[in-house]
């Protein structure tokens, strides 16, 4: 059964996969939705916007800067729904995450943790799970996403900037996951996601003593692979989303799923899945296009056909 928010006329439906969202599942009247970007009406106002910059590029900004852009309730409801919708949009070629204000994410809301002190753990967990699996959907999509750490990422915010594909950060930007100096174990899968991103040692150093690093020591771990000035830090994360936009989306696809979860776990499994993989591409339009434009000495038309 699916738990629904009316806003006005409009439905937010809240899947019963995701019941991190709490007592959101009421009705009352409110500000209608905005048209969304991606062709639907549908809720804007949740700490989330989706913007579509460019060609083939969604730029989702998290919208909490009064909370550093934590996680709540509402922000996790629209961001289930904005994956959702995005996943199914063949249009998308790459996506930027971003944060509104000076910072990238602070992390999950803790205050209901700390406001029900007699919890179980079975309770617990079954929330806990349900709010990982929310913000680690951003690796169901399947074309090249992009963590514009413009501010500080912190906890669970450093682990959704590091579920996607490519991480910039701005100077001055902090990424760090202190779960232990909160007196937490780490979650949102950060003894997973760190050690993919900056190896074992780095990531236990990391880890246990909860130390948070600056961009440029985040860079010099593999933690980011470039930063950027952030005067103009947004602008060009999205040039470079522009150009992996204007790539052919077939490959595109399938080179981001080969290098997802840290590439092929050996080289003849790399072999069997390019021996495959690269003649798909050969039988499409878009190689013919991409050779002609090289020959023709001009940009390709890319069509994904």
């Amino acid at each position: 059964m699916q738990r629904r928010l009316v806003w006005g006329v409009f439905t937010l439906r809240l899947r019963p996969e995701y019941p991190v969202c709490g007592d959101l599942g009421l009705e009352g009247e409110g500000t209608a939705p905005r048209r969304s970007v991606l062709g639907s009406l549908r809720l804007m106002s949740l700490h989330l916007r989706v913007d579509r910059p460019s060609d083939g590029v969604v730029l989702l900004t998290l919208d909490n800067p009064a909370q550093r852009n934590a996680m709540s309730d509402e922000m996790t409801a629209s961001w289930v729904e904005a994956v959702d919708e995005l996943a199914g949009d063949r249009s998308v070629r790459a996506v930027v995450v971003t944060g509104e204000g000076s910072a990238f994410c602070s992390g999950g809301n803790t205050s209901w943790i700390a406001s029900e002190p007699d919890a179980s753990v079975d309770r617990l967990r079954t929330r806990m799970i349900a709010f990982y699996r929310a913000w680690l959907s951003i690796r169901r999509l399947e074309v090249p996403t992009i963590a514009a750490v413009n501010g500080p990422a912190i906890g669970a915010g450093l682990c959704v900037a590091l579920a996607c594909d490519l991480r910039y950060a701005a100077s001055g930007a902090k990424l760090g996951a202190p779960f232990v100096k909160l007196g937490m174990h780490p979650g949102m899968a950060a003894t997973h996601l760190l050690p993919e991103v900056v190896g074992e040692a780095h990531a236990r150093d990391l880890l246990l003593t909860g130390r948070v690093v600056d961009a440029e020591e985040a860079l010099r771990l593999g933690m980011v692979s470039r930063v950027m000035p952030a005067e103009t830090f947004l602008d060009d994360v999205l040039e470079v989303a522009a150009g992996i936009a204007a790539t052919a989306p077939v490959p595109s696809r399938y080179t981001t799923l080969a290098l997802r979860t840290g590439g092929h776990r050996d080289l003849e499994s790399a072999l069997q899945w390019e021996a495959l993989a690269q003649p798909v591409t050969l039988a499409t339009e878009d190689l013919q296009e991409g050779i002609a434009a090289a020959q023709e000495r001009r940009a390709p038309r890319f069509t994904g056909r």
